[in-house]
């Protein structure tokens, strides 16, 4: 961030009213998800495990109990080790507007820390959380008479029908790659990448070369004109997604986007304790492959997942929904003290 510091007066009087928009929109969303029935919760940011996604990065600190010794602990990349404990506790309908911390993101879409609104109904399929996602987009952009989204140069109407997408067809129709024949081919999924024209490096991973492809032949073509829900991810890319029943090589998980924008990440829970640790183990060792560390895993989860009935829930940003609903250059704008390096 460049500039005046967010507390002078004349910067604090040009972002004030993004600010105030940012309580009515979240205010908007609050009295949404009461008139549903779900119980909203505030989850510990101070966790055992920050999350096991590789390329996700925590801050880490230390508790020092009475008697000297430490702990490592981590703030939260997400709520959602939390949330599900408390569904194998008898929630059964909850929601979390969670402070959450992630390590290394600033941009203009990219804070390290900022709210989560996290969600999870029990024994809900994904359509039903997908039906959720797109209401609160709407109910956003209602409570700001806001017809349709923008965001640099890019439109989006959130109250037409939405767009669904397969990853599989987003990859044939944006890259011309055939994504389920490159599933088991590192090789010629990059040979196929470097074709459309991406950069790859040698020691690129399956999981580097879909990154790629999905940031820079995709996501800008997402939510133009309409909502995309874009769906059916190969289950390498969804550590907490349950496999798709007809092909196990995929995974009921979504993302919703609006002007080239993720907004939300939703998953069919993976409720099997054992398949959820062999993932985290697997994450963990490419993490310490790629960045020299590894997180723990938070037995407390596994040991809860035994118990936790079948869900589906969704993560959405609540900065960024309310800066489309607000039209706000930044989520930034919607940060009441926002972070300045």
């Amino acid at each position: 961030m460049t500039g005046d510091p967010f507390w002078h007066p004349d910067r604090h009087a040009d972002r004030r009213p993004f600010l105030t928009a940012r309580r009515t929109v979240k205010r908007a969303l609050e009295d949404w998800f009461e008139d549903e029935g779900f119980t909203q919760v505030e989850c510990s940011a101070l966790q055992t495990s920050p999350g096991n996604e590789t390329h996700l990065q925590a801050f880490k600190t230390d508790y020092r109990d009475d008697t000297g010794a430490q702990k490592p602990l981590y703030l939260h990349t997400s709520p959602e080790f939390s949330c599900k404990k408390l569904l194998s506790a008898g929630e059964t309908q909850i929601v979390d507007f969670a402070r959450v911390y992630r390590n290394g993101e600033v941009s203009p879409l990219h804070s390290p820390e900022f709210t989560m609104i996290e969600w999870y109904r029990a024994g809900a399929s994904l359509e039903n959380v997908i039906k959720d996602t797109v209401e609160l987009c709407r109910t956003a952009a209602k409570t700001m008479r806001t017809k349709v989204f923008e965001w640099k140069g890019r439109v989006c109407d959130p109250f037409i029908p939405v767009e669904l997408l397969s990853l599989s067809d987003a990859f044939l129709v944006f890259a011309h790659i055939d994504l389920e024949l490159v599933l088991d081919d590192r090789d010629l999924f990059a040979d196929f990448a470097i074709e459309a024209g991406i950069g790859i490096s040698k020691d690129a991973s399956w999981s580097d070369i879909f990154s790629a492809v999905l940031v820079s032949k995709i996501e800008p073509k997402l939510g133009n004109g309409q909502l995309t829900v874009l769906y059916r991810y190969p289950i390498c890319e969804a550590a907490l997604a349950r496999a798709c029943e007809d092909d196990p090589r995929f995974a009921d998980r979504f993302e919703l986007y609006a002007c080239g924008i993720e907004l939300a990440n939703g998953f069919h829970e993976l409720t099997d304790p054992e398949e959820q640790r062999a993932r985290f183990e697997d994450d963990m060792a490419l993490k310490e492959k790629l960045y020299g560390e590894r997180y723990p895993l938070d037995e407390d989860f596994l040991k809860a997942l035994e118990t936790m009935p079948d869900a589906s829930g969704v993560a959405l940003g609540f900065e960024r929904i309310a800066m489309l609903a607000a039209k706000a250059p930044s989520v930034h704008h919607m940060i009441w003290t926002p972070f300045e390096a």
